[in-house]
């Protein structure tokens, strides 16, 4: 019997509802996503006056991980700027470091931020820790280059979208308790954190067409997770099984009502406060996954991009880093 849902926002249904859905993905249909082209980043940059760099950093096994960085062109030098550091979604298994980057130049564009935005390696040919290991890298990176950079080395936050969400928050992880490098924020867009893919809203988009759905979600983490057992699935990898979410930089979730990811981001906010923490949680009503990268001109869009946007200019102002 199919579970009742929370209706969409009416904006939000008229934009999808010409969209082609589906409920379910396969090595042949994600050969095939793979292959379709992507926003052009010469349109994102066209209006813009941004400097743009491309470095390529080394992970731990020799792999090379590219990164794109991008600084407003023509500041004030003299004044160290902030960064925001970007991961991708595509449930891990596709995109690239272009992907929804859109929503990080806004920022730029706001803020004055850098932004530096990482290729990790996709699964499956990518499993286990390599994924969340090649974010960290990158991180690494801005961290001992920051002086050339021009950035704030105090006023660094970690930024992802859905399955760079969940990376941003494996990434978090991994920096607190290696004790570097220092993340002023992390800001975590419908972030993809638990692969037990058990909960209530995860069950309610099971066996319907949508954007993402359980069963696509399910496809994604088996192939992230590859030979692991449940008991080998560290939390940098899955941050739902971190067993203390005490120690962690401010934080910014949001989430849909009507998504898989709902329920599994409200607990994982819900705990980062029980542990003492500090986080913004914000559940857009009628809200499907991604629907502000999907449809940024709906009117619920704008106020969930320009309310992200609100939280990262405090966070990120000198006034927060001192």
């Amino acid at each position: 019997m199919t579970m009742a849902r929370p209706a969409l926002d009416p904006e939000l249904r008229e934009l999808v509802a010409d969209m082609p859905l589906m409920s379910r993905l396969s090595p042949d249909v994600l050969a095939q996503l793979r292959r379709s082209p992507s926003t052009p980043l010469e349109s994102l940059l066209a209006h813009r006056q941004v400097d743009r760099r491309e470095v390529t950093v080394r992970a731990e096994d020799g792999a090379p991980i590219p990164l794109s960085v991008f600084s407003p062109a023509h500041t004030d030098r003299t004044t160290a700027a902030p960064c925001v550091y970007w991961m991708h979604g595509g449930g891990m298994i596709m995109g690239d470091r272009f992907s929804q980057l859109d929503i990080p130049l806004e920022w730029l564009d706001r803020l004055g931020a850098v932004v530096v935005s990482v290729d990790y390696r996709l699964a499956p040919e990518a499993t286990g820790t390599t994924l969340v290991d090649d974010c960290y890298q990158g991180l690494l990176w801005i961290a001992e280059h920051s002086a050339e950079l021009g950035i704030d080395p105090a006023r660094v936050v970690v930024a992802g979208a859905s399955a760079g969400g969940g990376l941003a928050a494996g990434v978090t992880l991994l920096a607190r308790d290696l004790g570097t490098p220092a993340i002023a924020g992390q800001l975590l867009i419908c972030p993809m954190l638990d692969h037990r893919n058990s909960s209530v809203s995860s069950r309610q988009y099971s066996g319907v067409p949508g954007i993402w759905t359980r069963e696509m979600n399910e496809f994604g983490w088996r192939c992230v997770l590859g030979d692991l057992t449940d008991g080998e699935i560290p939390p940098y990898v899955s941050p739902a099984l971190a067993d203390d979410l005490s120690g962690l930089p401010t934080t910014y979730v949001d989430t849909g009502s009507a998504e898989v990811f709902r329920d599994e981001d409200t607990d994982y906010a819900t705990r980062i406060w029980a542990a003492g923490g500090q986080a913004e949680f914000h559940v857009w009503a009628g809200g499907f996954h991604g629907f502000d990268a999907l449809y940024p001109q709906a009117r619920i869009s704008a106020t969930a991009r320009r309310t992200r946007a609100d939280w990262l200019a405090r966070v990120l102002s000198p006034d927060s880093a001192a």
